[in-house]
């Protein structure tokens, strides 16, 4: 089994200290004494005493004044996870939750960062478990300090039965919390594991959108694992899900990274006749192949499309299009862009027009 076995290796290096017990004596609910198994290592009887005391503190404050401020409750928690403790810091999670006791997405992910450190797999899928039971959404950084936690391990048995399970019970939208995740594992370096994942919850019949595509064609793109790429964004369709902007400027950027310009211009060409409008990253990956592959002329016309179009112009393709020209011979012509470019009454793209793909995207980008 691939859950508990990081949990397991540090027993041999602990010793089990007498539980702390600590009895709640009004509530109903929790009328019952509480136990603690508080582990820390032989050389550190300063932390089992710290322990002991944040622990008094904690118990104290679900009882007396439950609806403290959230900061206190992360200011306990903090202090376990520094003492090492995170078991104890796992259980204090759980008190809270019972209790419902309002408990902020920074305390799910400060016990989350700290079992990654530890690769502890167990108690990262604990926690985010508790998590999505919560009802709160996972950010990107929960779901980045989760997947960091399998980095060191291959079988993805255990995990594609955890993310099954945990599809179920997630209050949020299906397939903004897996594209989340598939991301995630992207993002830490765990790109065939995030493949593994769609593959596997897409035989499933889990909510997969085409954001989920996109992030794949990305992530194979990236890869330069161009045919997976090409099949990824042909299945797209048999899905129901049609193409959009972002779909075809990821596929474009793979292909063309890849060197495989021919292929480029077939996608360009699908995606006007198709009536999916062409972007300024659209126009900036065309202009520069047909640059690189000696087609100035085609530049040029894309460059008087795009404006038409309303599409802005960044400083990046003027220089490409400068550059061309020149190294073509076209001196002229690229002294003209030159003036244009200089001149104080030439708009140029800026951050704004990025906005539609960032919107598109959300969180998802490298």
């Amino acid at each position: 089994m691939m859950l508990g076995g990081a949990t397991a290796r540090g027993v041999s290096l602990i010793k089990l200290l007498p539980p702390f017990r600590f009895r709640f004596k009004h509530s109903s609910a929790l009328s019952k004494t509480i136990c603690f198994q508080v582990y820390s290592t032989e050389a550190s009887p300063g932390i089992e005493r710290v322990t002991h005391e944040v622990l008094k503190e904690f118990l104290a404050t679900v009882e007396n004044a439950p609806t403290s401020n959230a900061k206190v409750y992360y200011g306990y928690i903090d202090k376990i996870c520094k003492a090492g403790n995170l078991s104890v810091a796992s259980k204090m999670l759980e008190i809270l939750n019972d209790k419902n006791i309002v408990v902020t997405l920074d305390v799910y992910n400060l016990i989350l960062v700290e079992a990654s450190q530890k690769n502890d797999i167990d108690l990262s899928c604990q926690v985010f478990r508790k998590l999505l039971l919560s009802c709160e959404s996972p950010s990107a950084t929960s779901c980045l300090k989760f997947a960091q936690a399998f980095s060191k391990v291959n079988d993805c048995v255990e995990l594609l039965r955890f993310l099954e399970e945990i599809s179920e019970i997630t209050c949020s939208s299906t397939s903004s919390f897996i594209n989340k995740i598939i991301f995630a594992f992207a993002k830490c370096g765990q790109r065939d594991k995030s493949l593994v994942i769609f593959d596997h919850l897409k035989r499933q019949g889990y909510g997969l959108d085409l954001v989920t595509y996109n992030i794949v064609l990305d992530i194979l793109g990236r890869t330069g694992r161009v045919d997976e790429m090409l099949d990824v964004f042909a299945s797209i369709k048999d899905t129901g899900f049609v193409p959009d902007t972002v779909s075809y400027n990821t596929l474009i950027n793979g292909l063309r990274k890849a060197g495989r310009f021919d292929m480029c211009f077939v996608y360009f060409k699908e995606m006007t006749e198709k009536g999916v409008e062409p972007d300024l990253l659209t126009y900036t990956a065309i202009i520069e192949i047909f640059g690189r592959s000696g087609n100035v002329e085609e530049s040029l016309k894309c460059f008087r499309e795009m404006k038409l179009k309303g599409v802005l112009p960044s400083i990046y393709i003027y220089r490409s299009l400068i550059h061309n020209l020149n190294k073509t011979g076209k001196v002229e012509l690229a002294t003209e862009l030159l003036e244009e470019l200089n001149s104080s009454s030439t708009c140029l793209a800026g951050p704004a027009d990025f906005k539609q793909k960032r919107k598109q995207r959300k969180v998802f980008s490298f």
